[in-house]
């Protein structure tokens, strides 16, 4: 495999085998990808391995790639994953026979892995980290709509204004503050409003004119 040898040839095996291992983690293929990835990178590594460099690089590429798969599994957070993605590029960088081969190496890995994301356009997705965007999602959602739920109970209610109006300020609806907006006009502290409408969490008031006051 003198082939190997040539530092173009070792950034399409480096590419390949990334692609395909990490396809494997982002799509659902029945392992077909971790087959051809392990391939690929099993003869990357049993032709450079040598005396001088053990099989602790190997350890270290299996380490990372570990890595991971426990982020995307357990802690979902990209953390461990980007310590994990560090330590596979070193454990390819370290066998390679020159500094070129050792550059161009770890752009295979890099490149490989973003390319892996293709897969996702034709395969079905395994949704590694599923569980943080889940989460993520569903906490902002939820936060969100109580929020705003909260805020459009208050169209129609009458408060009075704590501070002045330039034109944002502060009022009170029913013993709770709430920063608010009067629009184009100002007006000034302990007047009495009513929130003409919310706009997420944006509420509009207005300034209760002498019939509106004699109505409550």
């Amino acid at each position: 495999m003198e082939w190997l040898d040539s530092p173009s040839i070792g950034f399409v095996v480096v590419f390949l085998g990334t692609l395909f291992l990490i396809g494997e983690l982002l799509v659902r293929v029945k392992g077909l990808f971790a087959i051809l990835g392990i391939a690929i990178m099993a003869m990357y590594f049993s032709y450079h391995i040598t005396g001088d460099v053990g099989l602790w690089v190997v350890i270290l590429y299996i380490v990372g790639l570990a890595l991971i798969v426990i982020d995307g599994k357990v802690i979902t957070d990209g953390t461990v994953a980007l310590l994990g993605v560090v330590l596979m590029i070193i454990g390819l960088a370290v066998p390679a026979p020159s500094f070129i081969y050792g550059v161009l190496v770890s752009m295979g890995f890099i490149i490989g892995g973003f390319s892996s994301a293709l897969f996702l356009k034709v395969f079905p997705s395994r949704n590694l980290w599923a569980k943080m965007t889940l989460k993520d999602k569903l906490t902002n959602e939820l936060g969100y709509n109580s929020i705003n739920e909260q805020y459009h109970q208050l169209v129609g209610k009458r408060g009075r204004t704590i501070s002045s109006f330039r034109p944002t300020g502060t009022v009170e609806i029913e013993g709770e503050q709430y920063s608010a907006t009067s629009g184009g006009s100002w007006i000034e502290a302990n007047q009495d409003i009513i929130v003409m409408s919310v706009d997420g969490t944006r509420i509009l008031i207005k300034p209760l004119e002498g019939e509106e006051k004699q109505g409550e």
